[in-house]
């Protein structure tokens, strides 16, 4: 089975790698004796071969053995819930596979897909590649196929309720915790869910004792309060970004470039977001976009990444006229990640507390490779998002930013992003997720390393050109490893002043997150003391 898209254009330019992907490993099963039946035939009329929709997989799903052993391939971002129906029923094996590959996001859907069976409480298994003929997947594939399960190595995680923290670290996260809970905070949702990943929708039940209650808004009220919005007021929004140095990549065709129409339109998006994120009391809030708002307005990622910005162009209530917000971020959670949501809440709110820039985002854990020049050697991950990152990460601030159009494919009305490359660096980056019915958070430390400009290209050209990249290098915890354990296709990133404080913010946002009633683990490398 390929789960795909709910684009058409997404999935028709995708299908070719989807294909060769296919193709490769049917050629690993063939290898140890077994032959693939293709659970769903390619689409003459739509020219693809993946399962578009919720309807067509209960379809697919309704001739299937529910017994036999069955692997879900993915090369291509995929929207979950068009087959989760199916795989909650299903009584035989389940194997996830991905091509290691950052041309198509296929790691990601295959994460979110396993995060969101995580979150189901479905049994499966998983696996990755490149070629389909390295011996960790071949042997990886023997053990599923004679034992229906494949075990990985997650010896880089520890329960921390099993480790003891420095009795100060300890008590600053949970007084924090307990403030945090007794202020309670609003988080303002717009359209939960629109885009099947299932691991990002936290019940209330669990989150409301976090202390965090949810408003739950529509992407058209979004639209709506963008008509009362001013040429005038999106100008000078445009014109504060021309001041700071930040650079539009302007052309004139609508269809496949970035215009400056586009650009006010999303200079518009993101006062009507200030104004109802203050209407409604929202502490952090999350736009959806996909779907509903991608044929309405151009995309949100310009508007999230000067959201989560400390230093953005001010917004007045209009009413009375005072700025909204003064002197902070309105925290977003891109793609209406609730689970992000919580985390940066938490994460900005506790920054605060200690004195360190606040700034925080999600992006995909996309893809990676080892490298070793220019002083570095180690496997550096892309961590890569559509452009919700905040400028006070790039090297340069919003000098250092670009805006560029998003790909057509995905993004047919345009907008820009926030492109830039993240500083080097120390950062804690985290995952809140469910699992068995309870909040859990991963947490660790990590390096965001400089590499030269000619690496740095190539990898944007292997991932998508227009959006932030973050090289980041995982302490002590391997690739594989890492795809073993994570729950979901984002990973949450903060910046800390230095190695040592990084070490300590992560002690005390563990405390902070234990109080709040999470269950905490650290991963890799992090310092007890």
């Amino acid at each position: 089975m390929s789960n795909g898209d709910l684009r058409l254009s997404a999935n028709q330019k995708c299908w070719p790698e989807q294909a060769k992907m296919e193709a490769a490993l049917a050629k690993a099963l063939r290898a140890e004796g077994w032959t693939v039946v293709r659970a769903h035939p390619f689409d003459k009329e739509k020219q693809h071969g993946f399962i578009d929709s919720q309807r067509m997989g209960m379809e697919v799903f309704r001739r299937l053995d529910t017994n036999a052993p069955f692997i879900v391939a993915e090369c291509v971002w995929q929207y979950s819930h068009h087959i989760l129906h199916g795989l909650l029923t299903h009584r035989g094996p389940i194997l996830t596979v991905a091509n290691w590959s950052g041309t198509w996001p296929g790691l990601v859907g295959m994460l979110n897909l396993n995060g969101s069976m995580t979150k189901c409480g479905i049994r499966y298994s998983t696996l990755w590649s490149e070629r389909f003929t390295d011996t960790f997947f071949k042997s990886g594939l023997r053990q599923w196929l004679k034992e229906g399960v494949v075990t990985h190595d997650q010896s880089h995680v520890r329960d921390l309720r099993l480790l003891k923290l420095p009795p100060a670290d300890e008590q600053l996260g949970r007084r924090a915790a307990r403030q945090f809970k007794q202020h309670k905070a609003i988080m303002g949702v717009f359209d939960e869910g629109c885009m099947g990943m299932l691991n990002a929708i936290i019940p209330d039940e669990l989150l409301n004792p976090t202390g965090v209650f949810k408003e739950r808004l529509s992407q058209s009220s979004l639209y709506a309060a963008m008509q009362n919005i001013s040429d005038a007021e999106a100008r000078e929004v445009l014109n504060w970004l021309l001041r700071k140095g930040m650079t539009f990549l302007w052309g004139q065709d609508e269809e496949t470039e970035l215009t400056e129409t586009q650009t006010l339109q999303q200079c518009k998006m993101y006062i009507a977001a200030v104004r109802l994120a203050d209407e409604f009391g929202c502490a952090a809030i999350g736009i959806q976009y996909q779907q509903g708002l991608k044929d309405l307005a151009p995309a949100s990622d310009l508007v999230e990444g000067l959201l989560n910005n400390v230093d953005r162009p001010p917004v007045k209530c209009r009413k009375t006229g005072r700025v909204l917000f003064v002197n902070e971020a309105v925290p977003h959670f891109n793609e209406v990640d609730e689970c992000a949501g919580l985390d940066g809440l938490v994460t900005y709110r506790l920054w605060r507390e200690l004195g360190f820039a606040p700034e925080n985002t999600l992006h995909d854990l996309r893809w990676g490779q080892h490298y070793k020049h220019h002083g570095v050697d180690d496997y550096v991950w892309v961590f890569l998002i559509s452009g919700a990152a905040p400028p006070a990460h790039f090297i340069g601030g919003y000098r250092g930013t670009t805006s560029e159009r998003q790909p057509p494919m995905y993004f047919r009305l345009g907008g820009g992003t926030v492109k830039g490359i993240s500083k080097p660096g120390h950062i804690v980056w985290s995952r809140v997720f469910v699992m068995e019915g309870k909040l859990h958070c991963d947490l660790g430390v990590s390096e965001v390393v400089k590499l030269p400009a000619k690496e740095t290209e190539r990898r944007w050209r292997e991932t998508t050109p227009q959006w932030p990249i973050m090289h980041a290098v995982l302490k002590a915890i391997t690739r594989d490893q890492m795809m073993a354990r994570h729950k979901s296709n984002h990973i949450q990133v903060v910046y800390a002043p230095n190695a040592k404080q990084a070490h300590r913010a992560c002690r005390i946002k563990a405390a902070m997150l234990a109080e709040l009633g999470l269950e905490v683990h650290l991963c890799g490398h992090v310092e007890l003391a």
